[in-house]
């Protein structure tokens, strides 16, 4: 692809520039995407790591919004059941914020404006009876029910990246976009690598799809004016232990009408988010201050019987929402998680798309109507292609997970069933090529902890792009919950080995 001019090439690496390039990919465009940093290495790993419409969307009148990310649900909970399941929330009624009849309103448009078929319906619940009566504090007697999916945030890029690879993109990470100028009907990039490598590339389009430095970008690289109100906003989540029993999440209303997640997290813990505070300042050296764990926990304790203090917090992770900001408005919360692309279209040659905005679960929206706006400058491209497509991994019969599990766990009895569920989420089909010819646990290498095997972490680094000890333990897994601490030195040096082996190999191939 380096002689070539590309068709499309794709600026960031979050789940918005990856799915566009994915789409792109199918379509039989040429494509690059370039990252400067790891895959999800920003907002799209920060997330509350939800499929969801966005129930409290509804009182800032956002439907269209909201319909469109309940068609999505079900279509991504098709595309990557391995990665992606249903789950049930409890919105404990608390009289004093919302009335009962205005929630069950908003709860009856949620259940119909995206066309549910497989999630079940909302439904009253009585807070007395169990499970959900459990650490809950005494005096909240009903509640209401309803369904929304959780998504592993990082791994749904990933998958995204290895299926635009596969349908012949070129995924670039630890690569900057130093600077990018039209020059003729193309654009013309200079890129650096991390290694210090250096390369230059032209297209016939240009997406700026850089999350909260799509301002920087256009400044920086493009050498553009701003013409979008970016605000950028920051949202905090920590993780305790377990606060309760049962699969099921709740919903907490706050006095200042935002709301708070609490979701049953890596089998022992429980994640709890969000806040949302106006954010100035680099997106990448973002971290939680002591106001919001405070605020968190403040929420919970209005709940749950046992109250939780900063001190039980075991991990924190805080990301930046870039919003646009349309009409100046006042809270952070009441600044829309739609969407805008806009698309300077320079006399048909050399167009720019600028990606604002979004949320995870209407990427595919947004990419899909991406491709559409770009469509004129591309007419021979494919049309839309990705509703109905499967996930790398995602290709399970009648996307029963639990089948699948039960059957791999069969066929891999030698592993523990817990590792096999693991990997199974976290792989789907594609366990196999994890796994490979192993026949026995000493067939998959060295163990790093928290059952990762080496077989793995070697398929992370090949397929996955994976480079380093975060990348593993904190974006294509979570397994720096459970592993000991000596397990993020141990994987920082067998990349170095693991480089250091695949530099002399080239030398000696060099040589030969």
């Amino acid at each position: 692809m380096s002689g070539d001019v590309l068709d499309l090439l794709v600026v960031g690496g979050g789940i918005n520039g990856i799915g566009i390039a994915r789409d792109a990919a199918g379509r039989g465009l040429k494509v690059m995407a370039v990252e400067r940093r790891d895959l999800a290495s920003a907002t799209s790993s920060s997330s509350t790591k939800l499929i969801h419409g966005g129930l409290r969307y509804l009182e800032y009148y956002e439907f269209r919004l909201v319909r469109e990310a309940l068609s999505e649900r079900e279509v991504l909970l098709e595309s990557a059941p391995h990665i992606i399941w249903p789950l049930r929330f409890v919105l404990p009624h608390e009289k004093t914020l919302r009335p009962a009849w205005m929630i069950q309103i908003g709860l009856f448009l949620y259940d119909h404006l995206g066309g549910r078929k497989r999630l079940p319906g909302s439904k009253r619940v009585a807070l007395s009876a169990k499970p959900y009566s459990n650490g809950l504090k005494p005096g909240l007697d009903v509640g209401f029910e309803y369904s929304d999916c959780w998504v592993n945030d990082a791994r749904l890029v990933a998958l995204n990246a290895v299926d635009a690879r596969e349908r012949g993109a070129e995924i670039l990470t630890r690569t900057t976009v130093t600077s990018a100028q039209r020059e003729g009907d193309t654009w013309r990039a200079e890129l650096r690598a991390d290694s210090g490598a250096t390369r230059t590339v032209r297209a016939k389009a240009l997406v700026n799809a850089t999350g909260p430095w799509a301002g920087e970008f256009i400044t920086g690289a493009l050498q553009q004016k701003q013409k979008a109100t970016l605000r950028l906003v920051k949202g905090s989540h920590i993780v305790v232990d377990k606060l309760y029993e049962g699969s099921h999440c709740f919903i907490l209303q706050n006095a200042d009408r935002r709301i708070v997640f609490t979701i049953p997290y890596e089998g022992r813990f429980t994640l709890i988010g969000t806040t949302d505070v106006p954010y100035v300042g680099d997106p990448a050296k973002t971290a939680i201050s002591g106001e919001e764990t405070q605020y968190l926990c403040d929420v919970v304790n209005r709940y749950f019987a046992k109250a939780l203090k900063p001190a039980d917090v075991v991990w924190s992770y805080s990301g930046v929402r870039p919003l646009f900001d349309e009409d100046g408005s006042e809270s952070a919360s009441a600044v829309s998680r739609d969407y805008v692309l806009d698309l300077e279209e320079n006399g048909g040659k050399a167009p720019l798309l600028n990606v604002f905005g979004g949320k995870i679960t209407t990427y595919r929206r947004l990419s899909e109507h991406a491709l559409q706006k770009l469509k004129p400058f591309f007419p021979a491209a494919g049309g839309d292609w990705t509703k109905g497509a499967t996930l790398p991994g995602g290709d399970i019969a009648d996307a029963d997970f639990e089948a699948f599990v039960a059957a791999q766990t069969k066929r891999f009895s030698w592993l523990p069933p817990a590792t096999v569920r693991r990997l199974a989420r976290a792989y789907g089909t594609r366990i196999e090529q994890v796994i490979g010819g192993a026949r026995g646990v000493n067939d998959l290498g060295r163990n790093f902890g928290a059952d990762l095997y080496e077989r793995e972490v070697r398929y992370l680094k090949d397929q996955e792009w994976a480079a380093s000890a975060d990348d593993v333990l904190w974006r294509r897994s979570k397994l720096g919950l459970h592993a000991e601490p000596e397990a993020g030195p141990a994987l920082e040096r067998w990349f170095a080995e693991s480089d250091q082996a695949a530099q002399t190999a080239s030398a000696a191939g060099a040589a030969s």
